[in-house]
């Protein structure tokens, strides 16, 4: 099949049909996602993502309400134990190890910045357990600055699609801000991920339920649905 290469129409249709398939489907919005909306906060953004890291959403979306309940600022957090955040947030993904990233973060933002998270993502990467997924994440939905956040989802679908060719998130990243419009970099990845989780699946995707079936080159699916 040939495939063009995007360009910004593209774009703009791909982002109209994946929503509009979301839409048909109730697809809620990914738990940072949803906390960014009901917080409004960078610090809750920050550590939403940090406790999403190996975890189902809806999973994420509990504990991160959960926790916020009893502190939702640094200063707030640091009276708690690492026990107490480890009972809040259980059964997150290597729930003790997050407990104490968690403390270790709220204390480096209470020493060095005031309680306030930092928004360049050099300082964000400096924080214990801050990975560049979650600095991007953190800058995208805390601040509102644009930046390409890849998790697996967007990688998988960026590379299946054709959009690009990489082997990493990392370099998906990279590749992704010379083809991908700015005005898509923040909204990209809750795209992605709702699209991930629901249609454009890592096995078996459910190509029968996408707009893009007749025009996709499907790199890399063996098996679809």
């Amino acid at each position: 099949m040939t495939h063009t290469k995007p360009d910004e129409a593209y774009f703009d249709r791909i982002f109209i049909e994946f929503r509009d398939t979301l839409n048909s489907l109730n697809k809620e919005l990914p738990a940072v996602s949803y906390v960014a909306i009901t917080k409004n906060d960078p610090y809750c953004v920050l550590i939403s993502t940090l406790l999403s890291l190996r975890t189902k959403d809806d999973v994420t979306l509990k504990a991160s309400v959960r926790l916020f309940e009893k502190a939702d600022n640094p200063q707030a957090m640091l009276k708690l134990s690492a026990k107490e955040i480890e009972d809040l947030i259980f059964p997150t993904g290597f729930y003790r190890t997050k407990a104490q990233r968690i403390l270790e973060v709220s204390q480096v933002l209470a020493d060095k910045y005031g309680g306030k998270v930092p928004d360049t993502v050099e300082e964000l990467l400096a924080l214990p357990g801050v990975g560049i997924k979650t600095a991007n994440l953190t800058l995208n939905l805390g601040f509102g600055i644009d930046a390409i956040c890849v998790d697996c989802h967007v990688h998988q679908i960026s590379n299946r699609m054709g959009w690009i060719k990489t082997k990493t998130p990392e370099e998906s990243e990279k590749v992704l801000q010379t083809v991908m419009p700015k005005r898509y970099w923040i909204p990209l990845n809750e795209l992605l991920v709702s699209y991930g989780q629901e249609v454009c699946t890592s096995v078996s995707p459910r190509c029968s339920l996408c707009p893009e079936n007749g025009q996709c080159p499907k790199i890399g699916v063996v098996k679809s649905r």
